[in-house]
């Protein structure tokens, strides 16, 4: 379709909402409006289903701001998070046709190149355990913008840096991109088909989903919804990530729509049964714990707020905003996706939800950023006190590293020769130690830019153990990459200077 032809379309789509829905919603859109205007947001696009009818569908503000094309229900938005919904749909699918077993180990499904494990055994993480994000792999991110010369590497090599349990399989929840970007995977090999080819054909088609695609595929370039930075407006150069799965998938909020009333058993008539009952209904059973009233199923969060059960993934990443909010029972699927980091698509979904679910309260204000604790000053606690020595693990080979825990409630620590630095923000609580160190990991992933590493490290048995997390420090606008090591320590002395 020509870009004019579009853009006639896309008008045209506004211009048939009926009067009776355009004065129900009236309210919401004049708040998007102004919502639009003075959080400097470039769209929003908004679609609603109750019943298994769609009842609103609607776009605001620009796409595309550079090229005036305006944002409608079929303009496509980056998914971010909300793609692990899609990608655990395609691997259920599989599950259903024998291809894979959610409880047999994740291992069988890969290729020489198979997760391993600093702690428990890596054969014994199951492919459920990647739905479910307690496989005992770490956080993890990695952007490669298309305006710099860095490119993602294959699969098997991301596995090979970054395939690692950091928790015995089962025992400890971690969202983790990288579960999800092994779940594609092992779509692609238990397929034999590439990840975007089986999507399209066993997932998107099927349910009538013809603006989504993983990345921007061939052809749909002028439904894109571009991607702006929040803080200058600016549009982000494009990117991928080395987990497609996890965050890689383009829908509008029409298609998305039909997604959530496929998963809601309410579909359109057009919509092919891909999954039975059995299937979707034990992807929406609370399947591990994350606190109170809040769990996560295979491929979404389930939670009770306000006394209503909801069924919902959200998504963020570079100019994105997304989200997917399901009531099964009052058969209510409400979309709300927005092309820049920004609180206004939450407060738009709480008003949208006020609409169809009584006594839902919303919030007109949100603090944003969050407040800033006070710090405290860290006592030692006698089990740490001392000097402790180990080794920090990455692809390219081991560091020493050496911590100093002093009276004074001051932490020291360096990496091989580096400077001593003194570690910001130390804390313990519940046998876990956390810390800012400012020092180099090593590798070229995380040479590429500044960072702060990040330590979590859980004391047992006079030893301390977990990750080192290379984290882009805060400052210029481009989101980098979280990237896990392991470190282990021993104590080896009492305080004394290193």
């Amino acid at each position: 379709m020509s870009l004019l032809r579009y853009v006639a379309a896309a008008l045209g789509s506004l211009c048939c909402l009926t009067a009776s829905a355009a004065d129900r919603y009236d309210d919401i859109r004049e708040y998007i409006r102004a919502g639009l205007v003075s959080d400097s947001v470039p769209s929003i696009a908004v679609a609603v289903a109750q019943n298994g009818k769609i009842v609103w569908q609607e776009g605001f503000g620009w796409a595309d701001k550079e090229r005036r094309i305006p944002a409608t229900e079929h303009s496509m938005y980056l998914l971010a998070s909300v793609s692990k919904s899609m990608t655990a749909t395609a691997l259920m699918t599989l599950v259903e046709q024998g291809k894979v077993q959610l409880d047999a180990p994740v291992n069988n499904y890969l290729g020489n190149v198979k997760l391993h494990s600093y702690i428990g055994n890596a054969n014994d993480a199951t492919v459920r355990q990647l739905l479910n994000h307690t496989s005992g792999l770490p956080t993890h991110l990695q952007f490669f913008y298309f305006d710099e010369p860095y490119r993602q590497p294959s699969r098997d090599e991301t596995l090979l840096r970054y395939g690692n349990l950091f928790t015995v399989p089962g025992e400890t929840y971690k969202y983790s991109n990288l579960g999800f970007g092994t779940l594609d995977y092992i779509v692609e090999r238990s397929s034999g088909e590439n990840f975007a080819d089986y999507l399209r054909r066993s997932v998107f088609l099927p349910l009538g989903m013809t603006h989504s695609s993983l990345h921007i595929g061939k052809g749909m370039e002028d439904f894109a919804a571009m991607r702006y930075f929040a803080q200058d407006g600016a549009p982000i150069p494009y990117f991928e990530t080395d987990a497609p799965g996890a965050g890689a998938m383009y829908s509008s909020a029409h298609d998305l729509l039909r997604f959530g009333m496929f998963h809601l058993q309410t579909p359109l008539k057009d919509q092919k049964a891909i999954l039975s009952k059995s299937s979707l209904e034990q992807m929406h059973r609370p399947s591990v714990r994350i606190r109170d009233h809040y769990y996560y199923g295979l491929g979404f969060f389930v939670k009770d707020e306000q006394g209503h059960h909801m069924v919902m993934h959200g998504g963020g990443s570079p100019g994105v905003t997304a989200n997917l909010t399901m009531f099964p029972d009052r058969k209510l699927a409400i979309v709300v996706l927005c092309n820049q980091s920004a609180k206004l698509p939450t407060r738009v979904l709480d008003r949208a939800i006020a609409k169809f679910v009584p006594g839902w309260h919303y919030q007109d204000s949100f603090t944003w950023p969050a407040p800033v604790e006070p710090r405290v000053a860290f006592d030692v606690p006698p089990s740490l006190l001392g000097q402790w020595r180990g080794t920090l693990a990455t692809y390219t080979g081991e560091q020493s590293v050496t911590l100093n825990f002093m009276p004074n409630g001051e932490v020291h620590g360096r990496v091989g020769q580096q400077p001593i630095a003194l570690i910001n923000d130390p804390a313990f609580a519940d046998g876990v130690f956390q810390g800012q160190l400012a020092a180099r990991v090593g590798t070229p992933d995380t040479d590429r830019y500044d960072y702060v590493v990040s330590l979590s490290l859980q004391l047992k048995d006079n030893e301390l153990a977990g990750t080192a997390m290379a984290n882009k420090i805060s400052g210029g606008l481009r989101q980098r990459s979280t990237l896990a090591h392991w470190l282990q320590l021993q104590r080896v002395s009492g305080p004394s200077a290193l």
